[in-house]
């Protein structure tokens, strides 16, 4: 799969190339999309990561749902992944049918606590997503708590607005990764922090 992500192949030609020779259930096809980056970009990637230390004085965007239902798979000890590219991603496939969990407030805390120092945290939720609204509310409350300054709202573009933003953006998406600056890995961050150890391929 690697040979041929650093020959150009797309990665889902490859993906299926692989997966039908080995006959590989879908769940295992789904952690090759997921895990797999060709060399050149995961190594662009990687060089825009920022240490959690380096934000005191930063602004912060965060791609919400990617966060959140990542942290809550380390909190759930769901499998995690630590990708080619350096980013922790889970493999659950739940983020059109996410719904507010128990694990929800812990992993916002978890989160939320790597953000207090930072001098503004936009938290930025799907608007499509179901009671994204309430969720936001949420986010709001939990900030105000910890005196976070910053906002916590919903969007029809989240993946637009956080392409062009200027800020240090938080997400695991390589498509707005590859478009951005600088960016930090919070799961990865909370990872370290309760000593989780990602799946390696």
């Amino acid at each position: 799969m690697r040979y041929l992500a650093d020959r150009g192949y797309p990665i889902g030609s490859a993906v299926r190339f692989v997966s039908d020779h080995h006959r590989l259930p879908e769940e295992k096809r789904f952690v090759l999309t997921r895990v797999v980056v060709p060399r050149e970009a995961a190594g662009s990637r990687r060089r825009k990561v920022l240490p959690l230390d380096a934000l005191r004085s930063r602004k912060v965007a965060v791609d919400g749902y990617n966060v959140l239902i990542t942290t809550e798979s380390l909190l759930a000890g769901v499998p995690v992944y630590r990708c080619d590219d350096g980013f922790l991603r889970d493999t659950r496939g739940v983020f059109r049918s996410y719904r507010s969990s128990g694990l929800t407030g812990p992993a916002l805390c978890e989160v939320l606590d790597l953000l207090k120092n930072v001098a503004q945290v936009e938290f930025l939720l799907d608007q499509q997503m179901s009671k994204s609204g309430e969720l936001a509310g949420v986010v709001r409350e939990m900030m105000a708590e910890v005196d976070i300054r910053g906002a916590a709202e919903t969007a029809k573009d989240v993946d637009r607005r956080l392409k062009a933003c200027r800020s240090v953006v938080a997400t695991a998406d390589g498509t707005i990764i590859d478009a951005v600056s600088s960016v930090i890995d919070l799961p990865g961050g909370v990872a370290r922090r309760r000593g989780i150890e990602a799946v390696v391929i």
